[in-house]
């Protein structure tokens, strides 16, 4: 009985211990989005950046990341298209605030490169997308640098528009402390 009790709180205390060394706070984040719409390419980012960050390279199964953007915050240097983009046909923004993602698991694929599976929710929509991404650490900082093609049509963003891309690529720079 006492190695089992024994056992349970060394598990405790080393889960306390991991958790402490490698959670991190976000201190600047670079959410850039790029779409042809009538074959120009429409660059936009989008700001109001909020996560939950606890990455441990070493322990992957231990690893969780939550964030979101503000929905709201779209911002393509134009300000009709940005208001359009807020309607209901594209992100309607006045029903769902926020596009939110939240990891499923996560992959070592070579030294300082990995994979993660997550949950995307945008407008209520939610699909499972790998992202490949790049994470480093020194001196208490941290970068985790990624990117990945969507397909908006997946989360109803821009109805059946036949002079809008299907793809978009997503890149996302989270600059982050301990």
């Amino acid at each position: 009985m006492k190695i089992v009790l024994a056992s349970i709180i060394f598990l405790f205390s080393h889960m306390d211990n991991l958790e402490a060394q490698t959670r991190w706070n976000s201190v600047s984040s670079n959410i850039t989005f790029i779409i042809k719409n009538a074959g120009l390419s429409v660059s936009g980012k989008f700001s109001g950046f909020e996560s939950k960050l606890n990455f441990y390279p070493d322990h992957l199964a231990s690893s969780t990341i939550l964030a979101s953007v503000d929905a709201n915050s779209i911002n393509t240097n134009l300000d009709l298209r940005d208001k359009h983009l807020k309607k209901e046909e594209y992100f309607d923004v006045a029903k769902y605030p926020k596009i939110e993602m939240s990891s499923v698991s996560f992959e070592k694929l070579t030294e300082g490169y990995f994979k993660g599976k997550f949950k995307l929710t945008i407008k209520k929509t939610s699909k499972e997308v790998n992202i490949p991404f790049y994470y480093s650490e020194s001196k208490g900082t941290a970068q985790l640098r990624g990117s990945i093609s969507i397909d908006r049509r997946d989360f109803k963003v821009g109805g059946n528009s036949w002079t809008l891309s299907d793809s978009v690529k997503i890149s996302i720079l989270v600059n982050a402390t301990k």
